[in-house]
C-alpha cells in the first residue's frame, strides 16, 4: 500500500524543477533588495552598478533555485528509496546539499559546518509542517 502511494507522485524531476523555479524567484527578489545596497557601500556608479547588480541578482537566482532544485530532488529519492515519509529525508537531503554548497569553500570544515546546519534548518522545517 505505501509503494503504491510514493508510485503516484509527481516524478523527481518535475519537484526538483519546480522548487529550482520557484527558490530561483526568491534568489532573483534577494538580489534585487540586497544588491543596491552592497553596490552603494562598494561605491558604485552608471554601467559598473548596473553590471554589477545584474551579476549579484543572477548569482542569488542560480546558487538559490540550484540549492532548492537539489534539496528537494535528493529528499524525493530518499523518500521514494525508503518508502517512508518522515525527517530523516530531510536531514539526508540538507546534508548533501548543505555540503555542495560549503564546496565553494574548499576546506572541510566549511563544508562540514554547512552541511550540518543546513540539515538542522530544513529538517527543522520541514517537520514542522501541519499537513
Amino acid at each position: 500500500m505505501e509503494a503504491k502511494r510514493f508510485a503516484k507522485e509527481a516524478p523527481c524531476s518535475a519537484v526538483a524543477v519546480n522548487a529550482f523555479v520557484h527558490l530561483g524567484m526568491a534568489g532573483l527578489a534577494w538580489g534585487v533588495v540586497s544588491g543596491p545596497y552592497r553596490a552603494d557601500k562598494r561605491g558604485l556608479a552608471g554601467v559598473a552598478r548596473t553590471t554589477f547588480l545584474m551579476k549579484r541578482v543572477g548569482t542569488y537566482s542560480l546558487l538559490w533555485g540550484s540549492l532548492g532544485g537539489a534539496f528537494h530532488a535528493i529528499r524525493c529519492g530518499v523518500r521514494r528509496y525508503r518508502m517512508q515519509e518522515d525527517w530523516v529525508n530531510s536531514g539526508i537531503a540538507g546534508a548533501i546539499a548543505g555540503a555542495a554548497l560549503g564546496m565553494k569553500t574548499r576546506s572541510l570544515t566549511q563544508i562540514a559546518i554547512t552541511s550540518v546546519i543546513v540539515s538542522g534548518i530544513v529538517t527543522v522545517i520541514d517537520s514542522s509542517k501541519p499537513f
